[in-house]
């Protein structure tokens, strides 16, 4: 919202929600109906083709949006090196509504516009006509309103709402109140009209004049510099016709200057252009190399999970990870998207944070959780994760956080396999299984005295069942497998303290992988499922708690956080993450992984110490 709303700022189909294309359904309807009745050869395509360019025009985006987080997660070439936020998120995610809002008009304009119908495929004359009137008329008249939306009266009403955005993504360009888009559309409408009103009107100079919009608003949005040298030294005067992202960012730092739509001459001819224009251009197109101190290795999860990183749909990654019924529309392009992240063959980085003075990253393994249960998969995915080590070791990072099932016991020993092979390595490799299971025995209620561990029997479930023993809690293992396991593990002051039994149902059940949903059946009323797992349990009893996997809240001086890690809530990360960057930001020189367990005391009073706060306590 602007910092004091003025007339037409919501979006007529605001309160629709996600079912605000609705709006477009009777058109859509309509054009199945003509097509139905008049057959391919005597339809209107011009009409036909109004929906597939709204979704091509989505598409469009989505892929820029994309481009443009991956980049900034990795590239050296960005230009505002500040973060982001869930509140920008939020604020950002109606971008769609322009589209819809052009796709009505359009249907309009078919409508009432005689002149609109069986528009022919293309027509050069109308091509010129085009850019004739963009680069006359719209620029001018866009430069001028656009300073207008600066003066204190409209800014505060109405542009201040996209410029509440500093640090920009590219659909950032669209963010603005409905009134806002009614005179872009206006303006934008000259050279369509134009070329219609003069019988020079064709689809595809339409649709690559909205296009060359679309493709022009989300490039100057993209917060990293792309647009090389050697396109203005080939062609000087360029540099009057096309803006950078550099170009237009220093609008939204500095905001009164470079007030240009698409082409920085007006800037020029009224002296507004910001006089560091070219300096920042040139920074950061050479771009700034960092350092960075912390690696979380995560994997895709599902493959619903691939839309959910950050990379993926905005407003789905800022909030917690739930398979979407209605995704299933989706299922080719995520099958897709599994096959080419199998084809890339490399870890690739989805997310960057810094907290204080320490840069962190997330890299992901392109397998997904189905692919690490399959057994021919194993060699490949060592190889991917001892690769991601090796290179982190030769950037000279000090900690790999091994997250989700990238430290499976089955699959490399909880990370032992690559200290056996690389025993010289100086980046140190954490497993966080010390600090999940201090938080497991954190959010125990203090006046328990037994409990059931129940599940496959795992290095953080072993450190807490004979934590629990030592403290003299009883507890009880429902599997005699892993309970013959775990009993010779422990001495014999503490072992009389591990108890088997099938039938036992105490109050709190701490549960691992492998723990069957049929299970959940037998817990008594009240029951309160504890996971020590890094995957959640599915809820079955309304009337039993289900805590979430091992995490903690993270402090406010760790920014750039705008989505949500898994199927956590906003601004926590799991107990396997938080353990990497509280092992960097205390220097400690040791690995943890293997065998290894930490003073658990000690790494969960350090991550309290550094602002973290565990998410559920007794």
């Amino acid at each position: 919202m602007a910092s004091n709303p003025g007339l037409l700022t919501e979006w007529p189909w605001q309160r629709l929600g996600n079912f605000k294309y609705i709006v477009v359904a009777p058109w859509v309807a309509y054009g199945f109906y003509e097509l139905a009745m008049k057959g391919w050869r005597e339809v209107d395509i011009g009409y036909l083709l109004i929906f597939p360019a709204m979704l091509f025009r989505m598409l469009h985006n989505q892929i820029w949006i994309s481009l443009s987080r991956f980049q900034n997660a990795r590239s050296k070439h960005r230009i505002v090196d500040k973060s982001l936020d869930f509140e920008q998120v939020d604020r950002e995610r109606n971008w769609d509504d322009q589209i819809i809002f052009n796709a009505i008009l359009f249907y309009l304009g078919h409508t009432y516009l005689k002149a609109a119908r069986y528009l022919p495929w293309w027509s050069s004359d109308g091509a010129i006509i085009t850019a004739l009137l963009h680069i006359g008329p719209v620029e001018f008249l866009y430069y001028w309103f656009h300073r207008a939306l600066h003066h204190h009266f409209l800014y505060s009403r109405y542009h201040s709402h996209h410029h509440a955005s500093i640090v920009t993504e590219p659909i950032t360009s669209v963010i603005h109140p409905f009134a806002e888009h009614i005179v872009y559309f206006a303006l934008f409408a000259i050279p369509l009209l134009g070329s219609l009103f003069t019988g020079t009107a064709s689809i595809l100079t339409y649709f690559f004049y909205i296009s060359y919009i679309d493709f022009m608003n989300n490039m100057g949005h993209c917060n990293f510099e792309l647009v090389p040298t050697w396109l203005f030294h080939a062609f000087p005067p360029l540099k009057y016709l096309m803006y950078t992202p550099s170009f237009h960012s220093l609008h939204h730092t500095q905001f009164r200057t470079n007030y240009s739509l698409f082409m920085p001459f007006y800037d020029y001819v009224y002296n507004t252009m910001d006089k560091s224009s070219d300096d920042l251009y040139e920074r950061s197109l050479k771009g700034k190399e960092e350092s960075i101190d912390v690696v979380h290795l995560t994997h895709p999860t599902t493959l619903q999970s691939i839309f959910h990183f950050r990379l993926g749909f905005a407003a789905f990654a800022s909030n917690p990870f739930h398979s979407k019924w209605y995704m299933i529309v989706m299922s080719p392009v995520y099958w897709i998207s599994m096959m080419v992240t199998w084809l890339y063959g490399s870890t690739f980085t989805v997310e960057r944070n810094t907290m204080d003075d320490q840069k962190m990253q997330t890299w992901a393994i392109p397998r997904y959780t189905f692919q690490y249960n399959l057994g021919w998969e194993k060699e490949a995915i060592n190889d991917l994760i001892e690769k991601a080590i090796l290179d982190a070791d030769k950037r000279g990072i000090k900690v790999v956080s091994l997250g989700l099932l990238n430290q499976a016991k089955e699959l490399n020993g909880s990370g032992e396999l690559y200290l056996q092979k690389h025993p010289n390595l100086k980046v140190k490799i954490v497993d966080g299984s010390s600090l999940a299971a201090a938080l497991v025995i954190k959010s125990i209620p203090k006046e328990v005295d037994q409990v059931l561990i129940t599940g496959s029997l795992s290095k953080v479930a072993s450190a807490i069942a004979t934590s629990l023993c030592q403290r003299g809690i009883q507890v009880i293992m429902n599997q005699k497998h892993e309970y013959h396991m775990l009993k010779p593990q422990l001495s014999e002051e503490i072992a009389s303290n591990l108890l088997f039994s099938r039938t036992s149902t105490p109050e709190v059940w701490l549960v691992g992988d492998g723990f069957e949903d049929k299970e959940q059946r037998r817990a008594q009323k009240g029951t309160k499922f504890i996971p020590y797992s890094q995957f959640p349990l599915r809820k079955m009893r309304k009337n039993c708690t289900y805590y979430t996997t091992p995490a903690m809240k993270i402090p406010k001086t760790l920014e750039n956080m705008h989505s949500c890690e898994n199927w956590l809530p906003r601004r926590v990360m799991s107990a396997w993450r938080v353990a990497g960057i509280v092992h960097a930001l205390e220097g400690w020189d040791m690995h943890e992984c293997g065998n290894t367990v930490l003073d658990m005391e000690k790494i969960l009073s350090a991550a309290i110490r550094h602002g973290f706060v565990p998410l559920q306590q007794a």
